[in-house]
């Protein structure tokens, strides 16, 4: 029995300034990894690959628009970004949030590209090693990023509840999220929703 309600599930889809905004993946994911070892590469795409097949999405090798569109970054100070060819362009007023990213101390970021219909076309996911990231295992932040990227969450979603919890020490995916993300994936459900009562129907999939 789940202890999501429909409010809570809305929360989850409701941002700072009040909108209820869900989308979700509406092509295959194509990801690629920059900033890491060879065993952290496979540690992050097998995230990404595991989360997917739980939402019941799919993955590909090349996106005939974009080539790659879920860009994942490793890196130890935000002004990295700055000197990486072309991101300036990918990402829409790069030095400006590169800029408040380093003024706010943050450690992870992301920004989504949509199709003419509102879902998801692609990502970029930024994440800074300070000190709290170093000590996290490559495992738990990986499926940590790739939880956050498959679906459109508010941006203050996982404020007061994470989305991964620890099974001894492993970190593993909170079966309610689990569950709210192969609901959000539901083919009967729009790939984009704006109305709360969106919340109503992916919480019907889960009782």
């Amino acid at each position: 029995m789940t202890d999501l309600t429909p409010a809570k599930i809305e929360s989850l889809f409701t941002r700072a300034n009040g909108d209820y905004l869900f989308a979700r993946w509406g092509r295959a994911i194509v990801p690629v990894v920059f900033g890491t070892d060879d065993a952290t590469l496979q540690t992050v795409k097998g995230a990404i690959e595991a989360v997917t097949l739980l939402a019941g999405h799919h993955m590909a090798e090349h996106d005939p628009e974009l080539g790659v569109n879920l860009m994942v970054f490793f890196f130890r100070d935000w002004d990295e970004l700055l000197s990486v060819p072309d991101l300036d362009r990918l990402v829409e007023g790069l030095p400006t949030t590169v800029a408040r990213l380093h003024a706010a101390d943050a450690n992870q970021y992301r920004t989504f590209r949509f199709d003419t219909e509102g879902a998801i076309k692609a990502a970029f996911v930024f994440v800074r090693m300070d000190d709290q990231m170093s000590r996290l295992p490559a495992a738990d932040i990986a499926l940590l990023q790739a939880v956050q990227v498959i679906l459109l969450w508010s941006d203050t979603a996982f404020k007061e509840r994470a989305p991964l919890v620890r099974a001894k020490e492993t970190a593993v995916l909170d079966p309610d999220i689990a569950a709210l993300i192969a609901a959000g994936y539901d083919r009967v459900l729009p790939a984009v929703a704006q109305d709360p009562s969106h919340a109503l129907r992916l919480f019907a999939r889960l009782v």
